[in-house]
């Protein structure tokens, strides 16, 4: 993986936890959504979030092997 691909996927990862952070934060402290909604969005934040950490794993691994071989 080229270095630009690598801090491009990061970024996303950034992105995606950012805002997926904001928003659990804001579902948290609004009391006006039903039980429902709240379990359904914190499960799809559960699953971005690992996708997320999974990426940025994906290119420590891959930063790790490009400098072995080197």
């Amino acid at each position: 993986m080229r270095t630009g691909d690598r801090l491009l996927v990061r970024a996303n990862v950034v992105w995606t936890a950012v805002i997926w952070l904001v928003f659990i934060r804001n579902l948290v402290r609004d009391p006006s959504r039903s039980t429902g909604f709240r379990v359904v969005h914190l499960g799809i934040a559960a699953v971005s979030l690992a996708f997320a950490a999974g990426l940025w794993a994906l290119t420590v691994r891959e930063r790790r092997r490009q400098a072995v071989d080197s």
